[in-house]
């Protein structure tokens, strides 16, 4: 079995982040509070209905980072 840490992180590439900005918080600068919101659910929703026929755990996964950022969200 692999090392976690030594596998590519597929869920927060390097190419997300340009300079000091994470792509995800560019994204959350150009919406409402609401909006945002939406895109984080949507995201999820996508993952969880692909998972099974495209990369099964690796979508679970960013499903996951995606609610728990929604949960985030709503504290």
């Amino acid at each position: 079995m692999r090392d976690p840490d030594s596998i590519k992180d597929n869920i927060n590439p390097d190419h997300y982040t340009s300079d000091s900005i994470e792509c995800i918080d560019a994204i959350k600068a150009s919406m409402s509070e609401e909006q945002f919101k939406g895109h984080l659910k949507a995201c999820s929703l996508k993952y969880l209905w692909r998972y099974e026929e495209k990369n099964g755990v690796e979508d679970l996964r960013k499903a996951r980072w995606y609610l728990d950022k929604l949960i985030a969200e709503n504290r």
